[in-house]
This record gives structure tokens, sequence and C-alpha cells, in this order.
């Protein structure tokens, strides 16, 4: 969160909006786009976080929800005189000197892309999306049939953390990816939720019981990250995703005790 310099703001005529730094000659303004929330925080001394809103972006370009400022810059005039463009008094100042509060102006989403701004979290997050993340397997004990009575233990033995390392932009960006919670579905209609990945027997932490019939059952597992650009801070991606395992089908059987003479 914060501001960025911009020495050109642009309409476009889909009436988007676009900021870079390749401004005409002698263009009349600087521009200083902030996120809503730092204008908050400058005007009340607080931020209305409520007030977010997320700008869609086409692929490889950076939108934010910005709130553009302009100052007036001072320009040349006639016989080696300087002004500015609506008669704001230009002061003893070298042309090309801001001078005059900043003008603020509508809020919008801002293509920021042009000024080549570090990754944001919510651009992060949408790669994090799309990452080829392990899909977990589901294990369970005893292998093939169960018995009723007897639990069914659950776990798994995929990895439940894994690096990637992207180029955004170019900047390089790490996320490392943990598996945080894990979603089992049971089959016959009951979601057990934990927070680890579970163990064969006997450190087990998993089991569920059943009674006789044929079941499927699968893994869900919630994927959360943190990120760091260029070898910087390490920091939260905001957001989580999931990937589905491949189900396992088995039978739990009912087991009948049988009288036998143990002198046959």
């Amino acid at each position: 969160m914060g501001s960025f310099t911009a020495a050109y703001l642009e309409q476009t005529p889909s009436g988007g909006w676009v900021a870079s730094n390749a401004a005409p000659a002698e263009h009349p303004f600087t521009y200083q786009l902030s996120h809503p929330c730092v204008v908050d925080d400058r005007e009340t001394g607080a931020c209305r976080g409520s007030d977010f809103f997320q700008c869609p972006a086409p692929p490889g370009r950076v939108v934010e929800d910005l709130i553009p400022e302009q100052r007036r810059l001072v320009l040349s005039g006639e016989g080696g005189a300087t002004r500015t463009i609506d008669g704001f008094p230009p002061g003893d100042v070298p042309v090309g000197s801001p001078v005059g509060p900043w003008i603020g102006g509508t809020r919008a989403c801002i293509d920021i892309t042009a000024l080549n701004p570090a990754p944001s979290p919510a651009e992060v997050f949408r790669y994090f999306q799309t990452l080829p993340l392990p899909q977990l397997p589901t294990k369970q004990q005893p292998p093939g049939n169960g018995l009723v009575g007897l639990p069914v233990i659950f776990f798994t033995d995929g990895p439940t953390t894994q690096t990637f390392t992207l180029d955004i932009r170019g900047f390089t960006v790490d996320i490392t990816a943990t598996a945080s919670s894990f979603t089992w579905h049971t089959g016959d209609g009951t979601d057990l939720i934990t927070t680890d990945p579970g163990a064969p027997y006997p450190d087990h932490t998993i089991s569920h019981d059943y009674a006789s019939g044929t079941y499927t059952a699968s893994l869900t597992t919630t994927w959360t990250a943190t990120f760091s650009i260029d070898g910087g801070l390490t920091v939260p991606v905001p957001g989580s995703t999931t990937t589905e395992g491949p189900p396992v089908t088995f039978d739990v059987l009912q087991a009948r005790p049988v009288l036998t003479n143990p002198f046959d």
C-alpha cells in the first residue's frame, strides 16, 4: 500500500486510465497515484478497509484502484519568462519544477504497468492460484477392505511444502506454499477437517468408523503461502487455494462369528 509517481496520465478510447513516465515535452503536470487507504490516512488518520476494490487486470498488466492527484509544472514562456498551465504563479524556480498544492482527482482503476511497480500481494496471489501444487493422495489402513468395528485410518504421504521461483515482470518472486489444512471426505457424508496430514498406525491421528458398504474417500488440501521479491522481506500471500487428490474406493465388510467344533 503506497503511492506511485508518474509523468503522464491519459484516458484511453475505451475509458480506462493508463499511467507512464513518457510524457510529452513540457507536459503541464506531474502525477501522484495513491491507494485510497493512503489518502484516508493522510486526511483522517484512518483507513476504510471495507472500501477496497480489486480492479480487473488483463494478463501481464497491473491495474490498481488509485486516486490520482496532479501538481502544476513550471513551463517556459515568451522572452525567457516562465508560466503554468492555468496562470498559477510559477515563482522563481526552473522550468519543470512542481509548484502549488496537489489537486485531487477522481478515484479510478489505473493501469500502472509502465511504471514497473513491484508485484503487489494481489498480483502474486493470482500467480499462486495457477501453480502446479501437489494433489495429495488419500492413504488408508487397513489397505484394501476394512471391517465394521475397526476404524479406518487416513493419512497422506505427499509433500506438504513446495517452493517456486517465478519471474513476474522482471522481478524474481519466491513463493513457499504450505499445506495448512486437510479435508478428508470419507465417502459416507462425513468431512474430517485437520491441520496435519495424518500418519500410519501406530502413530495415526485420523480415523473413521464405517458401517458395512462400499465407500470412495478423497482429500481436499488447502494451501497458503508466503513470498518475497528479489530476496527481500517475506510476507504472506493474501488468500488460499485448494487441490483435489485422487480418490480411493474400498469395501467395509461385516465380520460374522462362526461356531466350529475344535475336535473336528
